[in-house]
């Protein structure tokens, strides 16, 4: 991220919430209403704290291991900010990747997955940034992620298709070159639906 800046500027979100209070004919100083926007504020601090954090501390520590076998992290829950509608999605992301010669602490890949997650996304954009992470740092035979998720600004507003859910998919390394090696992981990420 080039023009990073190092912290989200909390006044001017307040600033902006109480001009959106007022141009719905509010009134910023009802009781209800007077502390909305430092809450909305401390609110996009929270759930967007991944435009300020890089997931590379989360791969300082490798471990050498000789395992040649596919390592995944099924159903880790995350939630999302659409650059779109600045409405969350919500759903679970399965990561694998196949080793070659160092694992990572297991824990570390739900925080990757956070890491991207809170940030302005798209899902199309989390999946592969997670994917080619990994295998930017990791240096993994492959990596494959599917995301699934609920997004509100499609089941709350607009087309209002309640329960309906995203999936997106990317395959790096061996998962692509290798139809029978896509097809385990791709099974083992459905080993639950069975």
């Amino acid at each position: 991220m080039g023009n990073e800046i190092k912290k989200i500027d909390t006044k001017a979100i307040e600033r902006a919430v109480e001009q959106i209070i007022a141009a719905f004919g509010e009134d910023v100083e009802r009781e209800g209403l007077k502390g909305t926007p430092r809450r909305v504020a401390n609110m996009y601090t929270e759930l967007l704290s991944g435009m300020f954090e890089q997931p590379q501390k989360y791969v300082e520590s490798l471990f050498t291991e000789d395992y040649d076998e596919i390592v995944l992290l099924r159903n880790i829950p995350f939630f999302s900010m659409c650059e779109h509608h600045l409405m969350p999605f919500i759903g679970t992301a399965n990561v694998a990747y196949l080793p070659a010669g160092v694992v990572l602490g297991v824990s570390k890949l739900a925080r990757i997955v956070d890491t991207f997650a809170h940030r302005l996304q798209l899902q199309e954009r989390l999946t592969n940034q997670i994917a080619d992470f990994l295998m930017s740092s990791v240096k993994p035979r492959g990596a494959a992620v599917v995301l699934e998720a609920s997004h509100s600004c499609m089941t709350i507003r607009g087309i209002k298709k309640p329960g309906s859910v995203m999936v997106t998919s990317a395959l790096r390394g061996i998962f692509i070159r290798d139809p029978r090696s896509r097809s385990e992981v791709l099974s083992l990420m459905n080993n639950d639906r069975k």
